[in-house]
């Protein structure tokens, strides 16, 4: 029996985190157990045969053995260990102009076949109410290909006891630094996803994902007062080599303030400071509201390019089709055929990937089977281009899919999700340090925190981890109580100046919700350090009355 279930994850510097858990426990020794690829096109090749045989003008179908390791520790405990497996096909038709999808959990050839041939009988009824015909933008087919996320050290082969010793390490390092309980997890993901379509295409590939996020939470035992401090780590698309802890890949951030990660992860070290830092927030001066120039750092800016960028420029959420559940965007058809709509300053050149290495985005080929690429979504502050998928293509004169289709298991039909959307760094040298040599007044911020933004991604507000005074070019004392306010046009014009490619890198959302029953999916945002000037910047402790 397939589920879809939820692990609750809850402490005091994390909140609530429900966490989509799909399929049935196994051993983790299964873990290692894949599907041959023979048997994966000997059951596609039978679901598509059955489709067109029940008269499906295109059929796909996704094979798929969808794998999850999630660890979770509270200070100096194991709280639970995780291992599911989900495994099954999708099939999705078009017939009359209509789609069709149909899924099933029963990998022998009888299922199969029926399940295509419900697809098609799906798509003849939904022919009689649909409107329009469906249009697929062409894509040629690859015949068979293989491809893999470079990996070093497969997750899968670390045994589950070193995995929680060295969260459990983490805990206690971030407990002597300061913390007065500490929370670490590990989510490890390997999806192993066999795509086949009547264009021609047999794609087999295997996607790894990672992240282990930390959470410390100091208090103040005498007033209750309580600060927390998020890790640095970023989720990434890569093996266990992300937790090597290479020297050449930790970052100083401006001022020396903390230590910052690219291509591997010191999770001793962050926890570490995670207690210390969380600490001293305690003490940390409230800040006064007022218009700052705001330096940000990748940690934290991704989150503002995944909210005020990745999400407007959705194609289906700028068409309405999201409108019921996540809303609709700013950033309509109108503005973009005006060719000089101002997203941004001139400065700011936003692009679309799913290709960058270690990224979450990164595969081969999307859930269409059309080859990933790289696109321009804003050129020089100017908004260019959408994320679109086969049957959203000729709504804005494109020729090819732009190969963002996705789905989160193999039950679940595919629809645009968002690829990596990332803030280009700037051409000329200037590092973080350089930049906040120019600045008078402002605050430095590094990390990810809580956020709000309304339903056409519009207005917003952003908080953080880290907050530092900048004082005539000097970074100070650490600030508390920070969010800034803006909104998405407004704030991307205020762009003055970024990085440049020496300080590019990605941070990402490992658990991104979108559609009707919802899916999750993962992206990743890259950027250099950037500089917004007169940002509006709130105190958050301060009352009204």
């Amino acid at each position: 029996m397939e589920r879809r279930a939820f692990l609750n994850i809850s402490g005091l510097a994390l909140g609530t985190m429900l966490v989509p858990v799909f399929g049935n426990a196994i051993a983790a020794e299964e873990l290692l157990n894949p599907l041959a690829a023979k048997f994966k096109k000997t059951l596609a090749d039978v679901a598509l045969n059955a489709a067109t045989g029940a008269g499906a003008s295109y059929c796909d179908v996704r094979i798929g053995r969808y794998l999850n390791q999630f660890i979770t520790t509270r200070d100096l405990n194991v709280e639970s260990v995780t291992n599911t497996e989900s495994a099954g096909v999708g099939v999705r038709v078009l017939c009359n102009g209509a789609y069709g999808f149909a899924a099933t959990s029963d990998m022998s050839p009888d299922a199969v076949a029926g399940a295509a041939r419900q697809a098609v009988a799906i798509a003849k009824a939904n022919a009689r109410l649909q409107s329009e015909p469906v249009r697929l933008a062409p894509v040629k087919g690859v015949g068979e290909v293989a491809w893999a996320t470079p990996v070093k050290k497969d997750w899968r082969t670390v045994p589950i006891k070193e995995k929680a010793e060295l969260l459990i390490a983490a805990n206690k390092a971030g407990m002597d630094g300061g913390a007065s309980f500490m929370q670490s997890l590990m989510f490890q993901v390997n999806q192993q996803k066999y795509f086949a379509s009547t264009d021609g295409s047999y794609i087999d590939q295997d996607v790894h994902r990672m992240w282990m996020p930390v959470f410390a939470t100091a208090v103040d035992k005498a007033t209750n007062k309580f600060r927390s401090r998020q890790g640095l780590s970023t989720p990434v698309g890569m093996g266990y080599e992300y937790l090597d802890a290479r020297f050449d890949d930790k970052i100083k951030a401006a001022g020396g303030v903390c230590t910052l990660y690219k291509n591997s992860y010191d999770l001793i070290e962050d926890a570490r400071a995670c207690g210390r830092q969380a600490k001293e927030k305690l003490t940390a001066k409230s800040v006064a509201p007022g218009k700052y120039d705001l330096v940000l750092s990748p940690e934290h800016l991704w989150l503002t390019i995944h909210e005020s960028v990745g999400h407007p420029t959705e194609l289906d959420r700028v068409l309405g089709y999201e409108a019921n559940f996540a809303g609709t965007s700013f950033a309509t058809l109108d503005k973009w055929e005006t060719k000089k709509f101002k997203y941004g300053s001139e400065r700011v050149n936003i692009v679309a990937d799913k290709l960058t290495q270690g990224s979450l985005g990164a595969v081969g080929y999307d859930d269409e089977g059309v080859a990933c690429k790289r696109w321009d979504i804003i050129k020089d502050g100017i908004l260019v281009n959408y994320q679109a998928t086969r049957d959203q293509a000729h709504i804005i004169g494109e020729k090819e899919s732009h190969g963002c289709s996705y789905a989160d298991s193999w039950s679940s039909v595919q629809f645009q999700r968002m690829p990596n959307v990332s803030l280009q760094a700037g051409k000329a040298k200037l590092t973080p340090d350089q930049m906040v040599k120019d600045v008078k007044k402002g605050i430095y911020i590094v990390g990810a925190g809580s956020f709000s933004i309304d339903q056409q991604r519009y207005n917003f507000q952003f908080g953080g981890q880290l907050f530092y005074e900048i004082n005539n070019g000097k970074i100070g004392a650490p600030l508390e109580d920070v969010a800034y306010q803006s909104n998405t046009q407004e704030f991307w014009n205020a762009c003055s100046a970024i990085c440049d490619e020496s300080d590019w890198r990605m941070g990402g959302s490992f658990f991104d919700g979108k559609g009707q029953p919802s899916q999750v999916s993962t992206v990743s945002h890259g950027s250099s350090t950037a500089r917004f000037n007169g940002i509006n910047v709130i105190n958050t402790a301060r009352k009204i009355g």
